[in-house]
């Protein structure tokens, strides 16, 4: 568990970089792009640590390689816990997000620069900086949780 958290942790390190250096004078859709996939990135190798911890315990039999069943397979296995289940739901959605083919932009290049996600016909999500800084402080703290609490 403890080297897929350093994975996580230098993963986390050019997230931080992307938000305050890139993201603070390029202010462009392409940046608040690039920090999403490294937030899904620092999440992958959460992730694979977590699973790994459960196929050492025998609680599963075997790690499947698509994202969304490795994140169905530990809600499951941590269903207790919320903030696991809340945080890869959060995952699923930066998933979504970066998936997206229809993406929209406003005010590059200007404080409020903002992603246009159309995740469907009637679910659009706007990603400003703000929410770009809210979603690295939620990936900050579930990965201050999983230090202290899962590894021992």
């Amino acid at each position: 568990m403890k080297e897929y958290l350093d994975k996580a942790l230098e993963e986390f390190k050019r997230v931080d970089h992307l938000l305050y250096v890139s993201l603070k004078y390029t202010r462009t859709v392409d940046v608040i792009k690039s920090v999403i996939h490294r937030l899904i990135t620092t999440y992958d190798c959460i992730m694979d640590g977590l699973l790994n911890r459960l196929l050492e315990e025998k609680k599963i039999k075997e790690i499947p390689t698509a994202p969304a069943m490795k994140a169905e397979i530990i809600k499951k296995e941590f269903r207790d816990d919320e903030k696991i289940v809340d945080n890869l739901d959060f995952y699923l959605l930066l998933r979504r997000l970066a998936k997206c083919k229809n993406i929209g932009k406003r005010e590059e290049y200007r404080r409020h620069v903002t992603m246009i996600a159309h995740l469907s016909n009637t679910h659009t999500v706007e990603v400003k900086i703000d929410d770009i800084k809210e979603y690295y402080l939620k990936a900050k703290d579930f990965l201050e949780y999983i230090q202290e609490e899962l590894i021992k």
